[in-house]
This record gives structure tokens, C-alpha cells and sequence, in this order.
């Protein structure tokens, strides 16, 4: 990412707002008043970094259906649900957006492989674990792999540099097996540098395949750990080892939930500011009251003091079913009470999740 687009993530243009204590507060959730609470996960950074999560998620889809080369702003936008002047607010243009999002799919591989490979053990069986984890990612995250693996390649001279990098680190992993080659085998880099090119172009072949991509009926990439060790053991310790490495049972695959659709990506309406702390004072006031807040304590918790402004967002998010009304009865006069949905839930759970993970 430019130096400009980090200081835009870090924060440069955006100050969080910091809470403010009024008199008469709703009772704490979780140890804060509940206006606190809000204000910690749902003031402006956050909302910058939930906005910023769309628009990359949406451009890995878009990547996906069009190839680099049909990377559109408006694609983005459109997709994403966020406005144009959002997005040059957070990145330069849709190369600086690209390269966030090959950043972002490089650590979720890295935060899989490097454990792996580090565990102790002799390089082959550190190779075997590390290609292993690997090749779950692929199959767990097939869009952000096929980013890193294919996509890049038509990303431009930065996301060809930064690819180019990663690909080092992997040729010096596999290098290290000179150290344990037998005495008459003397690989040098370039037959690191020859192996995993190898691998990778068997991994872009699979890639490329629009069902390998969105998850759909090929094999898994898992059934490739056996034949991969195979290539790269061979011109290191020999074809006795390399049939070794391919007639061993792969591990068993750990049992990993589908990868959850986002549920941001298809939310029918632009997350703004009010918005979300709208939806994120109802979700944390729901335990103070028996069935949920009303309209007075949602407009202290979320910060709108203006009541028709909060009237028209809370009418808003009942239209699209993000949050529902338990009172409103017979009465005149009688108070809303207010309530997520289950989509609204799981709308409101996401949000906080993608702020911790911004804040981590």
C-alpha cells in the first residue's frame, strides 16, 4: 500500500470521537455506559475500517468475475454499497484499493502458513506442514488465494514487486533443504527457485478454473499435498523419498465452517456514521431491557439528538429488516421498543468483529 493509503487506514483524515458522559445515562453494558460502549466500537475510525472492509471484499469479487484489467471504481462503489467520495477518501484509485486488498490476502495466508512451518522438525516435514496450511487457505478463502496467486500477476508493476517478494520468501524456505540434501546433490537457488515456480504454476492452473475460484465443485486443493511434496523433494533427496512424500496419506482435513458469506456485502443500504451506531446502541441496550430500547434511549446511546432524524433511521432499518418493533401497542402515547432481527444480529455482530480486528 502507497504511504498515503496507510496514513489514510491508520486514521490520518479521520478522528475518532470520544465519548461523552450525559446526565441521566442509560445503566453499563459490559462495564461501560452503554453511550461509552457505542462510542468505543462505533464512532468514525470504526466506521472508516467497516467501510474500508467492504470495499476490498467487494473488489475481490469483482476481480473474481472480471480479472484485473476490468477493476472499475464504479465496480467498487456499486458492489460495495459505499459511495465514490468514501472510496477516494480511503485510497488513491483502484490500484491503491487492489493493493490493499493483496496485502490483507497475503497476512490471512501468512497467519496460516508461517505457524505451520515453524513448528520443529526436520525441513521436510516443516515443508509438508507449511504447504499443507497453504493449500486449506486456498481452499478455505479460494478468492484471496487466487489474488495472491494469480491475480497479481496482472495488477500493475507495485503488485507485481510485492508478489515478487513473497515468492522470495518462499524460494529462501525452500532453499534451506541444501543444508539436509544428500552428500551428492548439490542443489543450488536456482533449483529452489525452479520448484516453486513449479508449485506455483500447478496452484494457478487450479486457480484460474472458475469453480476452483468460488468454491464450487472441483477437488479440493488438499488432494495436491502428496504430488507437491513429491516435486519438491525430488531434486533434493531423491526419487525414493519423492514416491515417499506422494503415497503418504494427506492428514485429515480439519472440519472448517464454510467461510461465511459477509453479511455487509449485501446490506441494501449505505453504512453510514448514524447508522451504524444506530444499529450498535440497540444491540448493546437489548440486555438492559426486558424487550428492548426505545426510541429516547437509542437517540442517547447513538448520539442523534435530533428525533426525527432518528425516527427516519430507525423506520429505515425496520424496512430492510435489520431491527424490529415489540411495542407500539393500542395505547396512544405508547413507547417503541426496539430490537435487532437475526439478520440484524448478525449485521451488528460483523461490525464489531471488523472494528476489533482494525483495532488489533
Amino acid at each position: 500500500m502507497s504511504d498515503t493509503a496507510a496514513r489514510k487506514a491508520s486514521g490520518g483524515r479521520v478522528s475518532a470521537m470520544g465519548s461523552r458522559r450525559r446526565g441521566g445515562a442509560p445503566p453499563s453494558v459490559e462495564g461501560l455506559p452503554a453511550r461509552r460502549a457505542v462510542d468505543r466500537a462505533g464512532g468514525r475510525g470504526g466506521v472508516v475500517e467497516i467501510q474500508r472492509a467492504r470495499m476490498i471484499a467487494a473488489l475481490v469479487d469483482v476481480v473474481g468475475e472480471r480479472g484485473p484489467g476490468g477493476i472499475t471504481v464504479g465496480a467498487i462503489v456499486d458492489r460495495s454499497g459505499v459511495s465514490r467520495r468514501t472510496f477516494y477518501e480511503l485510497f488513491d484509485d483502484r490500484e491503491d484499493c487492489f493493493l490493499a486488498a493483496f496485502e490483507l490476502a497475503v497476512q490471512r495466508g501468512a497467519q496460516r502458513v508461517v505457524p505451520a512451518f515453524q513448528t520443529p522438525g526436520i525441513w521436510r516435514e516443516r515443508i509438508r506442514a507449511g504447504l499443507a496450511a497453504l493449500l486449506e487457505f486456498l481452499d478455505d478463502e479460494p478468492g484471496l488465494g487466487a489474488l495472491c496467486v494469480v491475480d497479481a500477476l496482472g495488477g500493475g508493476p507495485v503488485a507485481l514487486e510485492r508478489r515478487a517478494r513473497v515468492v522470495d520468501a518462499l524460494i529462501a524456505a525452500v532453499h534451506e533443504a541444501g543444508r539436509e540434501a544428500r552428500a551428492t546433490a548439490k542443489p543450488t537457488r536456482l533449483t529452489a527457485e525452479g520448484v516453486v515456480g513449479a508449485v506455483l504454476s500447478v496452484l494457478h492452473g487450479r486457480l484460474s478454473l472458475g469453480d476452483a475460484r468460488h468454491n464450487g465443485g472441483s477437488p479440493p486443493m488438499t488432494d495436491l499435498l502428496g504430488p507437491l511434496m513429491a516435486m519438491i523433494v525430488l531434486p533434493y533427496q531423491g526419487r525414493a523419498a519423492a514416491a515417499r512424500e506422494t503415497s503418504r496419506p494427506s492428514p485429515k482435513r480439519r472440519r472448517v465452517a464454510p467461510v461465511a458469506a459477509n453479511p455487509l456485502r449485501e446490506l441494501d443500504m449505505r453504512l453510514t456514521y448514524r447508522t451504524v451506531r444506530v444499529l450498535l446502541a440497540i444491540g448493546q441496550l437489548a440486555g438492559d431491557d426486558r424487550l428492548g430500547p426505545s426510541n429516547r434511549r437509542v437517540s442517547e446511546a447513538a448520539g442523534v439528538s435530533d428525533q426525527a432524524q432518528i425516527s427516519k433511521l430507525l423506520a429505515r432499518l425496520g424496512h430492510i429488516g435489520l431491527i424490529e418493533n415489540a411495542g407500539g401497542g393500542p395505547h396512544p402515547g405508547e413507547p417503541n421498543i426496539w430490537r435487532l432481527t437475526a439478520r440484524g444480529a448478525e449485521i451488528e455482530r460483523t461490525i464489531r468483529l471488523q472494528t476489533v480486528a482494525a483495532e488489533s
